[in-house]
């Protein structure tokens, strides 16, 4: 990441430059509680749209966010199910994967392999009730004498 300082009102403000996933599912409320029970998320932003759509911000584990919107009327908001299918998987990175994945199965998500360690990480992939997959895991930490 990287700082961007500009003048607002005569102050220095500093942006940090990231990037920030953003999902569009359906059914966005359950959505939410999902990543809630599943990684201990925390609301850090909401806007209920008019048309019956959300848009919530989520941080997780030490202040990873990311987006999250559904249910809104808007044709240019696809989700994974209107396109049957999606390209984008998610790498979760914890201390403790194994714990956090048994978390997220017993919150609903599906698993397509169970954390093993396995070119380095050890990690697990499941899908979400909303058609997103992640992987769960960590890079595995080598003796100071191997490679």
């Amino acid at each position: 990441m990287s700082n961007t300082d500009f003048k607002n009102n005569g102050e220095d403000v500093t942006i940090v430059t990231s990037i920030t996933p953003w999902f569009s599912v359906r059914n966005g409320l359950k959505a939410v509680e999902f990543y809630k029970t599943a990684f201990g998320a925390i609301e850090t932003y909401r806007l209920e749209i008019p048309d019956g759509g959300l848009v919530v911000k989520l941080s997780v584990f030490n202040g990873a966010e990311f987006w999250i919107s559904g249910d809104s009327n808007d044709n240019d908001n696809p989700n994974p199910e209107t396109l049957g299918g999606d390209s984008v998987r998610m790498i979760l990175t914890v201390a403790d994967p194994d714990t956090v994945f048994g978390q997220a199965l017993k919150a609903g998500a599906t698993q397509i392999f169970p954390v093993r360690e396995e070119h380095g990480w050890r990690l697990g992939r499941l899908v979400d009730p909303f058609g997103l997959h992640w992987e769960i895991g960590r890079e595995q930490v080598l003796n100071s004498g191997s490679l």
